[in-house]
């Protein structure tokens, strides 16, 4: 994605969603309010810094104010949908950024039953394609010792 210096540029971009939560972004809201629009990059500040020195950055994204705000100085997390049943989650920019730059596979998470695995994966799947536009991904679920694990794969 080229880096691109007006909002309604990376708002249209992104399809009027913030990137860190995938809610809806008004366009028309104030900049100024928590819910308005906001450009941000996928760095914190102090890696954003490094990159500067080494010359790389990552592309602006569209994010509310208040989720731009509230990452500050501490990584971004993408949260998981309290719709679904999972156990120990993985941080999903974090799996994200692996995959992106190495392929292979992740494992995302454990769910109790076939069912909730399955929405788990299509759900990660549909999130990850609005998150990282670029990135081929395909979802595996797989029983194990009475669970299944839900993992990506690039």
């Amino acid at each position: 994605m080229a880096r691109t210096s007006s909002l309604d540029e990376i708002g249209e971009a992104d399809g009027w969603r913030c990137w860190l939560c995938d809610e809806p972004v008004d366009p028309d809201m104030s900049v100024n309010d928590p819910r308005g629009p906001s450009v941000d990059t996928r760095t914190t500040k102090a890696k954003a810094k490094a990159k500067a020195k080494s010359g790389g950055s990552g592309p602006d994204r569209l994010a509310h104010r208040g989720c731009n705000t509230g990452k500050g100085a501490t990584a971004p997390e993408v949260p998981w949908s309290d719709d679904l049943f999972v156990v120990d989650p993985a941080p999903i920019i974090g799996s994200v950024d692996r995959l992106s730059r190495k392929g292979g596979r992740e494992v995302m998470a454990r769910c109790p039953t076939e069912h909730d695995a399955e929405a788990a994966a299509a759900w990660l799947v549909d999130r990850i394609s609005r998150l990282e536009p670029g990135l081929a991904l395909t979802a595996e679920v797989e029983p194990g010792g009475g669970q299944y694990l839900v993992s990506l794969r690039a």
